[in-house]
């Protein structure tokens, strides 16, 4: 026992050390394996927005709509999975309807997640929001109409000529999906009433008629210019949706049409065609289709033309090229994380913290797409996702931060204080930790400005020596906040209580910069900017303004208030130069004086030269100053030019820059970090040079970057991709230029654009300088970085690649098909995208015909793209039924289509008021090249049903052999009696006599012929094969029931055997010409050599197959044939121990029956066995078994 005790001990120690070792490693993030989608619905739909989350359970799920959570109720709750169920979509005003912004969140232990955005939004159709107006052409000329109307989804626009639909046929007509119609070479059979019709699975709406009218064209026609009566305009269209640039043009003779890029790159002639006579189509549009094109109408043989152009602007939803990683820290550690992501406009970065926003604070900072949380806390540990967005959609991207705790970590520092010292200096006092002081090695001092938000918080670390501490860094004039942590080697302690401090103020550490203009030859407008808070280091109480002439020592000085930015200097020489100054002082005293700005009065007799413009000048980096300029509204002189004057203070002005008069700005470059430059600007015209304009501004400085000490290796260079398949791409790289010995790894990182999880991110080792990745999902954006280990250094990744997998052939079809009748001859159809994940639609085929054309196996064939999923059924006959069904495709093959919807068009429909909805088959739906196909549904039904058919017919068969023991049993018993009654009278009979009775006793059978002795048919076999029966037979059966117990008689009237009642009997008749030459003793029958289950017809014989029984629940029927005026047997089961036949021959007459035959047969009992009746009979009179 003691070794088994040990080897329990071991392994018990061994489950309690791994046990939190598993934990680690099993932990599972939780993450959305489904995500809301956005829906369109109709009103009173039924409507499923999934959720589903996979992570450690419990996880409890619950639903955002427009921020806020939603409410449960008996139409609206949530489904097992998670999901939400909308039994019946409503489209009331306000809170009650069900249209907005749906979000899923998902909680388990670890924290919070939160879906992508989903709308829901209800079908609808607005009013036309422009009309089509009538208009009057000449013949041959061209005519346009237009109609635009808001509806969601986008509607189909059709047009009707005299309340007809019109045929385009023709190449004359263009119809434009924007709701443009085009008519070329105009006819007089033109002229009517056309109007456009707006459908959509929400509503169909028909705009007003509007009248074409055609005059007849002038005797012989002028030659004219080309012009272009409808040019394409500026569109916005989203990523692979289509683009429709329209160019309609006339001239005689009649201009060719043809497009080009203003950037002089080739149109991409693989998604572009040309519709009708010049109109500009884009399908799948994507970001490089963007850019300005140019349509060019030119009449043939000339150099005459006309150009219109139109900017196309491609939107993309937001996507995310880099994304937070999980981080693990400990308590008062820093994390980062950083978010990047691409689109057009460009994405607003938000983050969250357990499916909550995060908001700036002192610790926790947002810069752009960074994240930064410093000293982290207990409470940081959660789930944190970030997520773009602009208005073409939303993604995100989660990741999860961990923080280590310590379990003997000390308590926070207590009693902080602080006390302001200076302007910039503040003493930090506090006391030891109460617990594990012994354990301290360090503190950290934690301090940033109170006011504003994004502050940078500074930290200063010091030794376990002392308790106290002076910040001396800091700006005068503001309020700080400061908090302490104890650190120890296992972790830090919490933080301590904030305290508040303020600096005290301090002369301004500049002056303002001084911007000057004169209005008149004998004043000057003084304005500048206030001093920002860093520069003024306080509040500014007034300013001095100094100023005198340049040749003259005397200075002028005025004091304003704190509070003015301009002032207006009067009474001034004209033709004069002034040299201005300004300072600005605090509570404390006076800052320092800015340097001498010169300026120069206009002329006196300068009435009519230019006003100062209004100059802007910013720096656009530590070397770069931008100067724009406009002039003012009261300028009224010509311009020709400008004059730009620059010169850094305190030396001497440079040779101006003279710029034409468009020009507004200018840019100055090669100046120097941290000076003032002062800028002079001036309009000229033929008189002499303007007003002038001067200011000053200071360059910022450069910032340095610090040389690391040891340089990582250089990233890989050209890294490319490429792809053939839906599952693999393959990378190619190059080494970068160093010189190394040492073996170099790759590292390659690979991941779906937009990926939420980051556990899920590939990495993948090599050494060589290409690699094969595979398993890729279908039809999706990856992107790929690489990054090379070297000497125990790793490069930085390399410049990310992307790279799309080709596509999948859809493998299912559209779902939710629904065919609608909203005309008596019109139907539209509608689908959704197939139900499967990462399969893109190029287009979708329609197949529809009649039922009668079906059977001809006609279809009639439509084609639309991937972008709609709406079609119109036109020119329906009436009392039809049409079916429908539809596939979708792309590049890469058909996909299989869907099971057929009926529609019937009923033939008494009233225009606009009937509508026939589809049905959709239910037995077998899917019709396809003149064959049935079952659905899997149909299938399972009609297997589920045979099977119960053949369960019943085997219990059936099983009763039927129990009970035929019993009644045999029961006939055997009254055979012999019969057989002893009879005895005496039979056994007088002669040899000629027998052979006579038993004659009449059998059926009418030659030697040649077989019986099916197994039972069950009326097949009768003789030498030359099977017996068909006679065409000239007609055959009438009839079943009946009885339950009276009683005997019964033969009677034989004109071939037909009939049987009293008593027995449930089966009832032949017969009409034919019999003929009598064929009667075939039953022992040549019996005892031939082929039959090996007959019995004898001794009286001790026993049976040995089921020849001749007799059955209660089938007749059989013998056909006996030997040429053409064949005989079938009457029906008859033969009993083998009796050895009772049935004739139905016209030469044996019912009163030929011998006196003994009918006394034996009148003495049987009648035997009963449920449902049959058996009798012995005479020779002379046939038994049938029943």
């Amino acid at each position: 026992m003691a070794p088994l005790e040990r080897k329990l001990y071991q392994r018990l120690l061994l489950f309690t050390v791994l046990l939190p070792i598993s934990g680690v490693f099993s932990f599972s993030e939780l993450f959305f394996v489904k995500e809301p989608r956005d829906v369109t619905a109709m009103r009173k739909e039924a409507v499923i927005l999934d959720c589903q989350a996979r992570g450690e359970a419990p996880i409890d799920v619950r639903w955002l709509r427009n921020g806020v959570r939603l409410a449960e109720n008996e139409r609206v709750y949530l489904l097992s999975n998670g999901s939400l169920f909308i039994s019946e979509v409503e489209s009331r005003r306000g809170d009650k309807s069900d249209e907005g912004c749906y979000q899923c969140l998902a909680q388990n232990k670890y924290g919070t997640i939160l879906s992508q955005k989903a709308h829901l939004t209800i079908a609808s159709m607005s009013s036309f929001a422009l009309q089509p107006t009538s208009i009057v052409v000449t013949e041959g000329s061209v005519a346009r109409f237009s109609c635009k109307i808001s509806a969601h989804p986008p509607p189909i626009i059709t047009w009707e000529f005299n309340r007809v639909t019109l045929p385009l046929s023709t190449e004359r007509i263009t119809v434009l999906p924007s709701g443009v119609l085009q008519i070329h070479g105009v006819q007089r059979g033109d002229a009517g009433h056309y109007r456009c019709i707006a459908t959509n699975i929400a509503s169909r709406r028909r705009s007003t008629e509007a009248t074409l009218t055609v005059t007849p064209s002038p005797g012989p026609q002028l030659p004219q210019r080309p012009r272009i009566i409808a040019g394409p305009q500026n569109i916005s269209v989203s990523l692979h949706q289509t683009a429709i640039l329209e160019c309609l043009a006339t001239g005689n003779p009649r201009p060719l049409v043809s497009w080009s890029r203003a950037d002089t790159k080739s149109i991409d002639v693989y998604n572009t065609k040309v519709l009708g006579n010049g109109n500009l189509i884009i399908t799948d549009i994507k970001p490089q289709h963007g850019g300005v094109y140019m349509c060019r109408a030119t009449t043939p043989g000339t150099r005459n033309y006309t150009v219109a152009s139109a900017n196309v602007t491609v939107l993309a939803p937001p996507s995310l090229v880099e994304w937070p990683e999980s981080l693990t820290r400990p308590r008062a550690g820093t994390a980062r994380f950083v978010c990047h992501a691409e689109g057009f406009p460009a994405p607003q970065i938000t983050w969250f913290k357990n499916g909550e926003k995060v908001h700036s604070n002192g610790r926790i900072k947002m810069y752009h797409s960074k994240l930064v949380i410093n000293q982290i806390i207990l409470e940081d540990d959660a789930i944190y996702q970030c997520q773009a967005e602009n208005e073409l959609g939303s993604v995100l991207s989660m990741a999860r931060l961990i923080v280590v705790m310590s379990e003997d970590r000390p308590s926070a520092p207590r009693n902080i204080q602080a006390d302001t010292v200076s302007s910039s200096a503040i003493l930090l006092a506090w006391e030891r930790p109460q617990y594990n002081s012994d354990k301290v090695i360090a503190y950290s001092v934690h301090y940033m400005k109170a006011e504003g938000l994004n502050n940078e918080e500074y930290q200063v670390v010091i030794g376990n020596d002392t308790t106290r501490y002076i910040i001396d860094d800091l700006e005068p004039a503001r309020n700080y906040t400061f908090y302490v942590v104890a650190y120890m080697p296992m972790g830090a302690s919490r933080m301590s209580d904030h305290v508040f401090q303020h600096t005290l103020e301090d002369v301004p550490l500049r002056a303002p910069e001084l911007s000057l203009t004169s209005r008149s030859p004998t004043d000057i407008q003084v304005s500048w900017q206030p001093l920002p808070l860093k520069l003024s280091r306080g509040r500014v109480s007034s300013y001095r303004l100094s100023y005198r002439t340049s040749s003259e020592s005397a200075v002028t000085q005025m004091e304003l208030p704190g509070e003015k930015t301009k002032h207006l200097l009067e009474s001034l020489q004209p033709d004069t130069i002034y040299l201005l100054r300004i300072v600005a002082a605090t509570s404390v005293g006076w800052g320092e004086q800015s340097a001498w700005t010169s300026h120069r009065t206009p002329k006196a007799s300068s009435a009519q030269v230019p006003l100062a413009p209004e100059l802007h000048l910013e720096p656009l980096n530590c070397t770069t100053i931008s100067a724009r300029w406009q002039l003012t509204p009261r300028n009224s002189a010509k311009v020709l030019g400008y004059k730009l004057f620059y010169h850094e203070e305190s030396q001497p002005e440079r040779t101006p820059i003279q710029l034409h008069a468009p020009a507004h700005a200018y840019v100055i470059e090669g100046l120097d970090p941290r000076k003032k430059y002062h800028v002079k600007l001036l309009a000229y015209n033929v008189v002499g040079d303007g007003y002038q304009a001067d200011q000053t501004i200071s360059t910022p400085g450069c910032v340095s970057v610090r040389d690391r000490l040891v340089p990582p290796p250089p990233p890989p260079n050209n890294l490319q991709a490429r792809t053939n398949s839906s599952s693999i791409v393959f990378l190619h790289w190059g080494r970068p230029a160093f010189t190394s010995s040492n073996v170099v790894n790759y590292t390659v990182r690979c991941n779906p654009v937009g990926l939420q999880n980051a556990s899920l991110v590939l990495y993948l080792q090599t050494n060589k300088q290409s690699l094969l990745v595979r398993d890729l999902e279908p039809n999706t954006k990856y992107e790929f970085a690489v990054r090379l280990h070297i000497d125990q250094l790793s490069s930085p990744w390399s410049p990310v690649v992307y790279q799309s997998t080709f596509p999948e052939a859809p493998t299912r079809p559209p779902s939710n098909i629904k065919v609608t009748l909203i005309e008596e001859d019109t139907a539209l159809v509608s689908w959704k995208l197939p139900d499967e994940l990462n399969v893109a639609v190029t287009h979708y085929t329609i197949l529809y015909t009649s039922r009668n054309a079906w059977i001809a196996g006609k279809w009639k064939v439509l084609q639309r793209e991937g972008s709609i999923t709406m079609a119109l059924l036109e020119n329906l006959s009436p009392g039809q039924v049409y079916l429908v069904k539809v596939s979708a495709s792309n590049k890469m093959g058909d996909g299989p289509f869907s099971n057929t919807v009926e529609l019937t068009v009923r033939s008494d429909l009233s225009s606009g008021n009937d509508v026939g909805l589809s049905r959709s088959s239910t037995h077998s739906t899917g019709f396809a090249d003149g064959f049935y196909h079952l659905d899997q549904k149909s299938m399972t039904g009609i297997t589920v049903g045979v099977c119960i058919a053949l369960i019943c017919i085997i219990i059936c068969a099983f009763i039927i052999v129990c009970r035929g023991k019993n009644r045999k049993l029961s006939a055997i018993k009254t055979y012999r009696e019969a057989m002893r009654t009879s005895a005496a009278a039979s056994i007088h009979l002669g040899s000629e006599e027998q052979a006579q009775n038993a004659e009449v006793a059998l059926p009418m059978m030659s030697r040649s012929h077989f019986i099916d002795s197994k039972g069950g048919t009326n097949l009768i076999i003789n030498s030359l094969g099977p017996i068909q029966p006679s065409r000239e037979m007609k055959n009438k059966w009839s079943f009946f029931r009885c339950d009276v117990k009683k005997d019964f008689k033969t009677v034989q009237e004109h071939g037909t055997i009939s049987y009293q009642p008593g027995a449930t009997v089966l009832t032949y008749e017969q009409e034919l010409s019999v003929s009598p030459n064929q009667p075939t003793p039953l022992q040549d029958l019996l005892q031939s050599p082929g039959d090996g289950e007959g019995s004898s017809n001794s009286e001790g014989s026993h049976e040995t197959g089921d020849s001749g029984r007799c059955s209660h629940d089938e007749t059989e029927l013998t056909n006996l044939s030997s040429g053409p005026n064949s005989r079938p047997s009457t029906p008859a089961a033969e009993d083998s121990e009796d050895g009772g036949g049935s004739s139905g021959g016209s030469d044996v007459e019912p009163g030929e029956m011998s006196e003994e035959s009918h006394t034996d047969l009148t003495g049987k009992k009648s035997v009963d066995s449920g449902c049959s009746h058996q009798e012995a009979q005479s020779s002379s009179q046939s038994a049938l078994c029943v």
